[in-house]
């Protein structure tokens, strides 16, 4: 469905509705209101709306001037004054209604037509923020959410949106990593750069040259930015001229990754959610991880949300049908190869920058080729995708590596121990491998989970002893991907050891109950008789206690460790391992009937 004013486009059932009616449109009105409403905000020229439209086959120009006036008949528009449908004398069509899609029954796109996947919620959340300035109502908006998940997209989706509408205005600026401490209102500065230049210039301007004159001057370079911006009277009159601006015409102000602001742009922001003045202004912010944010933003946030003078939006993970719409997009086919959608979903975790890089770095190392199928090019998959490990893409990889060298060499271990486990790592673990102090540990782990966003405390566990050790989780799988790949083998295989070591000491007495994962750790290290060993040992505790089935899945288990052993003991072991298996069957035979053992075989 595509939303417009008090219409809706139905584009299952190709008809529009207004107010609960049901409008039957001709099939090429509608399509021409079709093309209209999903290309919003942009000019459609005269040539593409009849390539469009009417596709080899020549049509006269005129013939579009017909179907807009009967469309604004239907919609109740008026040309002078469009509220849907602006003519561009010898050029074409726009339109200029803000549209929100949502999922039909039916219809399973998503939010396509703005250039994003499964954003559909969002953007109506941000467009409810924009009409509310109909009636004077200021907003503040941050929109939350991990590095790479969208939210710059997000931002340029609703940027068009509102500069599609002739009276609005909308200017951006950026936040840069560093510059905290250097220049003061760095992103306030760019946007009013922005809002200083054409198209705004004209209204805009000797606004802010009447209401802060001091600002002005430091755009103009008169000043030195930042020499005499922090005075608080001078804050005051950016207040005053913003809401001037915003008196002229609706105004969208956004800037982006606010975790880099300096305390002065956060004092700006603070102020202007604090006036009362009733106003047309929108200030939308985006914000990285929360453990990445500083304590001065996380004030002002508190501060806003207690006085409910704040919206947050929490940009998430894309499900499954989103990411697939963004790989048909990247490949620009609609049939993907199979299993395509999947791996990129569970490799990318929904994140729409991994997404991308996943399917580029597919390309790259032809997993996926382009090929042509009855005289059509298409990318189809040259492995089966179950079956391959495709790494990290070399991207994803030299941005997470950036990450991780800002680290001290302490601190880069302890993440490296950590990796060692292939989704949630302990405490206690990491202090195995690193043979340090527990409490230590977990202090370095809990500081680290505070300032990044690589990793999270995830909860505790109990130890058979009774204490208690937290446990943490990387926040994507690739993070862990790439800190595994920096340790060499030797490393890896001495802090496996260590913790498949400190597991049997910690469950002396009860090691069955932890063989698997000990066994995991001996064979990662390359000692898989000792893992086979630890397994054979639980396998025969598990027969004694009658437990036949989980004896046979952990004899299997062995079996399969034992094909990687050498020929000479390959041979014995698979003979003895065989022999073992088929006495826990024919004991599960005797003691719980063929019944039973027909569903271990």
């Amino acid at each position: 469905m595509q939303h417009f004013g008090s219409f809706r486009l139905d584009t299952a059932d190709e008809c529009l509705w207004h107010q609960g009616t049901q409008i039957a449109l001709p099939p090429k009105q509608y399509a021409v209101l079709r093309y209209l409403v999903e290309h919003p905000g942009r000019l459609i020229s005269h040539d593409e709306l009849l390539d469009a439209v009417w596709p080899e086959t020549y049509v006269q120009p005129q013939v579009l001037r017909t179907y807009v006036l009967e469309l604004r008949k239907i919609l109740g528009d008026d040309a002078r004054q469009p509220r849907f449908i602006q003519s561009l004398p010898k050029r074409g069509y726009r339109f200029v209604s803000p549209v929100n899609v949502t999922d039909g029954p039916h219809e399973t796109r998503v939010a396509r037509n703005a250039g994003i996947a499964g954003r559909v919620e969002e953007l109506n959340t941000l467009q409810a923020n924009f009409n509310a300035l109909a009636q004077d109502k200021r907003q503040i908006v941050f929109l939350t959410g991990e590095t790479g998940i969208g939210k710059t997209a997000l931002l340029d989706a609703f940027c068009r949106t509102v500069e599609s509408m002739p009276s609005a205005a909308a200017v951006r600026g950026q936040c840069v990593k560093g510059f905290a401490d250097r220049e003061a209102y760095y992103p306030v500065m760019e946007a009013l750069a922005e809002l200083c230049t054409p198209p705004h210039e004209e209204r805009m301007r000797p606004l802010l040259a009447r209401k802060a004159p001091s600002w002005l001057a430091a755009l103009d370079r008169q000043t030195p930015n930042g020499m005499t911006l922090t005075q608080e009277h001078t804050m005051s009159d950016l207040c005053s001229a913003l809401e001037a601006m915003a008196a002229e015409t609706p105004l969208v102000f956004m800037l982006e990754d606010l975790q880099w602001a300096d305390e002065s742009t956060l004092n700006l922001i603070g102020a202007l959610a604090h006036r009362r003045t009733p106003t047309r202004l929108m200030l939308v912010a985006t914000v990285g991880p929360r453990n990445g944010e500083t304590v001065e933003l996380k004030r002002l946030k508190h501060d806003l949300r207690v006085h409910g003078l704040c919206a947050e939006i929490s940009v998430g993970p894309l499900r499954r049908a989103h990411v697939e719409a963004l790989v048909r997009d990247i490949l620009e086919q609609d049939v993907l190869p199979p299993d395509l959608a999947t791996f990129v979903h569970v490799s990318s975790e929904g994140n729409p920058l991994f997404a991308s890089a996943i399917v580029r770095h597919l390309q790259s190392q032809r997993f996926l080729v382009r090929l042509e199928r009855n005289g059509t090019m298409r990318w189809e998959a040259r492995v089966s995708l179950r079956e391959i490990e495709a790494g990290v893409p070399e991207e994803l990889e030299q941005m997470i590596e950036l990450e991780i060298e800002h680290l001290s060499p302490h601190e880069q271990h302890i993440l490296e121990a950590g990796s060692l486990f292939s989704v949630a790592f302990p405490a206690w673990a990491v202090a195995a491998a690193m043979e340090e102090d527990v409490a230590a540990i977990e202090e370095a782990c809990d500081a680290l989970a505070r300032r990044l966003s690589l990793v999270k405390r995830a909860g505790q566990d109990e130890l058979p002893d009774g204490t208690c050790s937290a446990f943490y989780v990387f926040a994507h799988g690739l993070y862990r991907d790439v800190l595994y790949q920096r340790q060499t083998l030797t490393l890896r295989a001495r802090s496996h050891v260590r913790i498949a070591e400190q597991l049997r000491a910690l469950f002396a007495g009860c090691e069955a109950s932890v063989a698997r994962e000990i066994a995991w750790h001996y064979e990662a290290a390359g000692q898989r008789a000792r893992a086979i060993t630890i397994l054979r040992d639980a396998a025969l505790l598990a027969a004694r206690r009658q437990a036949h089935g989980a004896a046979t899945d952990i004899l299997e288990y062995a079996l399969r460790i034992a094909e990687d052993l050498h020929v000479n003991e390959r041979e014995c072991t698979t003979k003895r391992l065989h022999a073992e298996l088929m006495e826990v069957k024919r004991e599960a035979y005797d003691v719980e009937g063929p019944e039973c053992a027909e569903k271990q075989t």
